[in-house]
């Protein structure tokens, strides 16, 4: 009987191990990369209703090159509307900003003209790798 009860719970655990890591591979994770600010206000209107669909999504966005452009501190679209109301608003839905760092360098940009919702990281196409193979997010190009 007692060898009974520990198979079972062996069998317990294995089928507990495996629905876990099931649900886990289920979450939606996604990247979005932006390397060009002129698609920038396009590309927060798709993680909207990305978000609309999709409520529980994972979503980092990731910029680097030209596309830092809408992450600097008193940015405006081409219509003069602000960038920063609406990463606010998609920082509020747990949507994550990511800035690349080797861009600000290069284009000698003070870390503090970053805005505050976003995170500056040493590579953004570093970011988007290292998302993609170790945390298994979704690559997304708008």
């Amino acid at each position: 009987m007692k060898t009974l009860r520990n198979a079972f719970t062996v069998l317990f655990l294995a089928w507990l191990t495996l629905a876990t890591a099931t649900a886990a591979q289920n979450e939606e994770k996604v990247v979005y990369h932006l390397n060009d600010a002129t698609v920038a206000m396009a590309a927060l209107n798709n993680i909207r209703n990305h978000l609309n669909a999709s409520p529980k999504a994972k979503i980092v966005v990731v910029a680097h090159g030209a596309g830092i452009d809408f992450l600097l501190d008193g940015a405006k679209d081409k219509n003069g509307n602000p960038y920063d109301a609406v990463v606010q608003e998609l920082v509020n839905r747990n949507v994550q900003f990511r800035v690349c760092n080797n861009t600000l360098q290069a284009r000698k940009i003070d870390k503090s003209r970053v805005i505050p919702e976003a995170t500056v990281v040493p590579s953004g196409v570093a970011e988007i790798a290292r998302l993609q193979s170790q945390e298994g997010f979704v690559y997304l190009k708008p």
